[in-house]
C-alpha cells in the first residue's frame, strides 16, 4: 500500500489556521473562529466542501515550501505554458502597539516563467457545506451572501474571470485578498505587499528570540511555528487541531474534533514553548484557566471551548462524505462530559514557572492563594476517583496510573507555589494529596514483570507511563526506571520505530494505528534514563514520518508509515520539541540565544 500523507500546509495568525493544498485549493478554512463551520472544507467534502484554487488547465506539478522561518506558504505550479507561484499569508504583526490579526486570507499570484494561463475559482459555502453563498459583482471585489457576515474577495483580476470561472493569461502579478466582516477599504496592491512584508519580519523577529538548541533545529522551528498558530490569542486557548474527523486509520470511525482546548494538551504545549524562552503564550493561557477554575464548577472538564464553553455536544454531519470516504463526520466532542482527573495536576504545572521563574513578578498576582485553594480542593474530591484517562475511555473507568502520576507531579508544583507565597496551610495540604497520589500510582506496580501497568488491578501496558520517568517520580538512575522502559519497550514498541498507546481492547476494539507522541515520549525516556545513542537513533527515525512541510500527524500506521488523524496535530510538535530538547541537554548541545 502506497503511503498516505497529508498533502497540505498550514497557515495562521492566531485567530484562524487554513489549509493549502498542493492542488493550491484552501481545503479548509473555519471563520470567524477556529471551531467555528468551514468556509472551505474540500478536506471532508469535494462537492460540498467549496473551492478556492487558482490552477491551469491540464496537467501540472506542485512543489509547496514555507518562506524560512515563517508561516507564509509558497506553493509553485509548473505546466507546459510556464509557471508561477502562490504565496499565502495570514497577515499577523505589531500595529498600533497591538497584533494585528484580521480575518483575512492573501494569495499573491505571480508569473514565474512563460505565460501561464491559470482559472481561479472561490465558492466559500457556510453551516458545514449547507449552504451555498450567492456571488455579487462589485466594481473590483465580489461578495458572498448567504453567511451571518460579509464574505468579501478583494482583487485586481477581471471580476468576470472569477464569476465565469474563465482561463486568463497571468502575465503580472495578482492579488486575492478574502475577508470576513469588515472588508478592505484601502488600496489592494500596496496594503496587500506591506502585510507581506510586516508578516514576514514578525515570524522571523519571532524565531530569532527563541533559544532552539543546534539539535536538528529546522525541524523544531517548524514544529514552533506550528503550535504558535494553534493558540487563539482572543482568549488564551490553545487547541489540539485546527481539523475534525480526520480518522485514526482508514475505516476506523475514530473521526473527531479536535478544535477545542484539552487542558491537558495545553500542558506539554506550554512546557514546549517555554524551553524555547517564549512565555507569553503561558500568560494568556493563564488568563483563561482562571476564567474556567472560577466559574464555580468543582471539577475541571477535559476539553473546553476556546471561549471556555462548557457544552461540546458532539453532533454527526451525514450529508458530508467525510475525508477519503471516512464518516462520520463529527462536529462537537462528547468526551467534555468525560471524568479525567489527571488534569487539575496539569494546569499546576502549567502555571509554575509563573511562581519560580524570578522573570515573573508573581508578588503582582493578588489572587494566588484563593487560586490554588481551588485547585488543591478539586484534587482533595477527585483523587480517589475512577475516571477515563488520558485516553478517555468511554465506557471503562479505573485508577490510572498516569491520572495519579499527575495528581502527584501538580501536588509538588502546587507545594512549590504555595511556599513562594508562603503559605503554610496550602504547602501541608498539597504534601498530603502527593503521598495519597504516590499510594495510588504505587498499586498499579507488577512486581512479577517489573512494570508499572497502565491502571490498579490491570496487566495491560500502556505508553503514557513512560511519563513516571520523565516526570521524576521514578528516579532515572534507578533500576526501577530501566526496567520499567524495557518492559514497555518490548511490548509497545513496533520495528520501525513507533509506539503503541496501548494494545488491549477499548470502547471501538483494538487501535491499529501507532500515536505518534508516544515515540516521542519513548525517545525522552531513552534520554532520561541515559541510553543517549539510543534516544538519537530513535529520534533520527521518526522524523521520516512527516509530511513534505515538516508536518506531523497524530497517528502513524506501521508498515508503511502512513499518516493518520488530525493534522497538523499539536500533540506530534510538542513531543518532537521536547525530545529534541531533552537530548540537546544531555549532549550538552549549544543553545542559540
Amino acid at each position: 500500500m502506497e503511503r498516505h500523507t497529508y498533502k497540505t500546509g498550514i497557515i495562521g495568525n492566531c485567530a484562524y489556521i487554513a489549509h493549502v493544498n498542493l492542488n493550491t485549493n484552501i481545503d479548509w478554512l473555519c471563520w470567524p473562529r477556529m471551531d467555528s463551520t468551514f468556509l472551505f472544507g474540500g478536506l471532508l467534502d469535494k462537492q460540498k466542501g467549496g473551492e478556492f484554487s487558482i490552477l491551469p488547465e491540464g496537467h501540472f506539478t506542485s512543489h509547496q515550501y514555507y518562506m524560512e522561518n515563517t508561516n507564509i506558504l509558497c506553493t509553485e505550479i509548473t505546466t507546459a505554458e510556464g509557471s508561477y507561484r502562490i504565496t499565502d499569508i495570514a497577515p499577523r504583526f505589531v500595529q498600533y502597539e497591538r497584533f494585528f490579526k484580521p480575518l483575512m486570507l492573501i494569495r499573491k499570484v505571480e508569473p514565474l516563467e512563460g505565460s501561464p494561463r491559470i482559472t481561479v475559482k472561490c465558492r466559500p459555502v457556510c453551516d458545514y457545506g449547507s449552504r451555498e453563498l450567492a456571488p455579487l459583482r462589485g466594481s473590483s471585489h465580489i461578495e458572498f451572501i448567504g453567511c451571518e457576515e460579509r464574505i468579501r474577495l478583494t482583487t485586481n483580476i477581471a471580476i468576470n474571470y472569477i464569476i465565469d470561472e474563465e482561463l486568463f493569461v497571468l502575465n503580472d502579478t495578482r492579488y486575492l485578498l478574502l475577508t470576513y466582516g469588515h472588508p478592505l477599504e484601502a488600496p489592494l496592491e500596496s496594503t496587500a505587499e506591506r502585510f507581506v512584508r510586516e508578516t514576514t519580519l514578525y515570524w522571523r523577529s519571532w524565531i530569532k528570540q527563541s533559544s532552539i538548541a543546534n539539535y536538528f533545529q529546522p525541524y523544531v522551528i517548524r514544529s514552533a511555528l506550528t503550535l504558535k498558530i494553534h493558540q487563539y490569542e482572543d482568549t488564551g486557548a490553545i487547541i489540539a487541531a485546527s481539523t475534525t474527523s480526520l480518522p485514526e486509520y482508514m475505516d476506523s470511525g475514530r473521526n473527531w474534533d479536535y478544535r477545542y482546548c484539552w487542558m491537558r494538551d495545553t500542558y506539554y504545549i506550554i512546557t514546549a514553548l517555554n524551553h524555547i524562552g517564549h512565555f507569553e503564550e503561558m500568560e494568556r493561557y493563564f488568563g483563561y484557566i482562571t476564567d474556567i477554575s472560577f466559574s464555580g464548577d468543582f471539577r475541571y472538564q477535559p476539553l473546553y471551548g476556546i471561549t471556555g464553553k462548557k457544552n461540546l455536544v458532539e453532533t454527526i454531519l451525514p450529508h458530508l462524505d467525510g475525508y477519503l470516504g471516512n464518516q462520520p463526520v463529527r462536529i462537537g466532542n462528547q468526551a467534555y462530559e468525560h471524568i479525567q482527573n489527571d488534569i487539575y495536576g496539569q494546569v499546576l504545572i502549567s502555571m509554575l514557572p509563573l511562581y519560580t521563574d524570578h522573570r515573573f513578578i508573581f508578588s503582582e498576582r493578588k489572587d494566588s492563594a484563593r487560586w490554588l485553594n481551588l485547585l488543591l480542593q478539586k484534587i482533595e474530591r477527585t483523587i480517589d476517583e475512577k475516571d477515563a484517562g488520558i485516553w478517555e475511555f468511554r465506557n471503562m473507568a479505573n485508577v490510572h496510573c498516569y491520572t495519579n502520576l499527575f495528581q502527584w507531579a501538580g501536588c509538588a508544583a502546587a507545594e512549590k507555589m504555595a511556599r513562594t507565597i508562603h503559605n503554610e496551610d496550602l504547602v501541608k495540604r498539597a504534601i498530603a494529596l502527593k503521598e495519597r497520589a504516590a499510594a495510588h500510582i504505587e498499586s498499579c506496580y507488577d512486581p512479577e514483570r517489573k512494570v508499572y501497568t497502565n491502571a490498579a488491578g490491570s496487566k495491560h501496558l500502556d505508553a503514557s507511563t513512560l511519563q513516571l520517568i520523565m516526570m521524576n517520580y521514578l528516579d532515572p538512575s534507578s533500576q526501577r526506571a530501566k526496567d520499567h522502559l524495557t518492559a514497555l519497550e518490548k511490548e509497545l514498541k513496533t520495528e520501525d520505530g513507533l509506539f503503541y498507546r496501548y494494545l488491549h481492547s477499548d470502547d471501538f476494539g483494538k487501535p491499529k494505528a501507532t500515536f505518534l507522541v508516544c515515540a516521542f515520549w519513548y525517545v525522552e525516556a531513552l534520554a532520561c534514563v541515559g541510553r543517549i545513542d539510543d534516544a538519537q537513533r530513535e529520534f533520527e527515525k521518526l522524523l521520516q514520518y512527516s509530511n513534505h512541510l515538516l508536518l506531523f500527524s497524530e497517528d502513524v500506521e506501521s508498515g508503511n508509515g502512513s499518516q493518520w488523524g488530525n493534522f497538523p496535530q499539536a500533540y506530534s510538535h510538542v513531543g518532537l520539541m521536547n525530545a529534541a530538547y531533552r537530548i540537546a541537554m544531555k549532549l550538552d548541545v549549544p543553545i542559540f540565544l
